[in-house]
């Protein structure tokens, strides 16, 4: 199937005489907003109800979804013709802004913890004007936490490493370096897993602190579960010498939204964890 036009309409593509490239209609952007609704509505069952049917059935679909939609989008890349210049052009200004998207995402959590973080007394006249607030007992950033942060920080440059081989067109230290980063991914989640279950505090009970906790530093685990996957198929594809020095976007995006993923921990880690584990007194 490599270097075989697949389609008709793909001949058409490849024989038109503008160098823009049409995108063919697609159901899996519905399908993906449908899976997003689905782990929106499980979290709030979950964290109300503790119903986990809706969140489980959003994380599958959201997978499924991931799995046909990538696998277009590889199997578009593949075929002679389509992706120019200009359109590989547009591509990165896409995924530049995708990126800046969800930097305004986590803007949005940041904004709200600092909120809290500076004026504790807007928790209400039932709390001590203190963050975090009284009785909870916080995680130390020097246990978990800093093994996350130096697990990801190994990863971005295992990744970097990746991508210079993939550079000087060293297919071994591509693999080797994509495949490390994929399982410093998976070290990563399993360490946030761990820290999750042994939490002196929890999601249920306890306020604005677990709150703002949980809901910053899980959508951030949401994002190396998907920055993991994205690795993996570069890992696999790059397995299959689909990528060259001179065309390999699909990699590229990939390292882009995994060093954005590594710099929002670092954040994470130095305002929730570190900044966040003594008491801040309202003056």
């Amino acid at each position: 199937m490599s270097g075989t036009i697949h389609t008709a309409t793909d001949q058409i593509k490849a024989t038109v005489p503008h160098p823009y490239h049409m995108v063919e209609p697609s159901i899996w952007p519905l399908c993906g907003a449908v899976a997003a609704i689905l782990i929106a509505t499980g979290i709030i069952l979950a964290a109300h109800f503790h119903q986990y049917y809706v969140l489980a059935l959003g994380f599958f679909a959201t997978i499924g979804t991931m799995f046909v939609w990538w696998r277009d989008m590889v199997r578009e890349a593949r075929t002679p013709g389509l992706h120019k210049l200009i359109t590989q052009i547009g591509m990165r200004y896409g995924m530049a802004l995708f990126i800046t998207s969800e930097v305004m995402f986590f803007v949005s959590f940041f904004w709200n913890y600092f909120n809290y973080f500076f004026f504790p007394a807007k928790m209400g006249t039932a709390y001590a004007a203190v963050w975090p607030p009284q009785g909870i007992t916080t995680i130390d950033p020097f246990a978990i936490p800093l093994f996350n942060t130096m697990t990801l920080l190994l990863s971005g440059t295992t990744i970097t490493w990746a991508h210079h081989a993939l550079l000087e067109g060293d297919k071994k230290n591509l693999v080797r370096g994509l495949g490390i980063t994929v399982i410093l991914g998976l070290m990563f989640l399993c360490g946030q897993a761990w820290e999750y279950t042994h939490s002196p505090f929890n999601f249920y009970h306890g306020g604005v602190f677990p709150s703002a906790f949980f809901i910053a530093t899980g959508f951030h685990g949401f994002h190396v579960i998907v920055g993991t996957a994205f690795l993996a198929v570069c890992f696999f594809r790059a397995r299959d010498d689909q990528f060259t020095p001179a065309r390999h976007f699909g990699f590229e995006a990939a390292a882009w939204y995994w060093h954005f993923v590594d710099v929002v921990w670092l954040f994470l880690f130095v305002c929730v964890y570190f900044l966040g584990r003594s008491a801040i007194v309202a003056g």
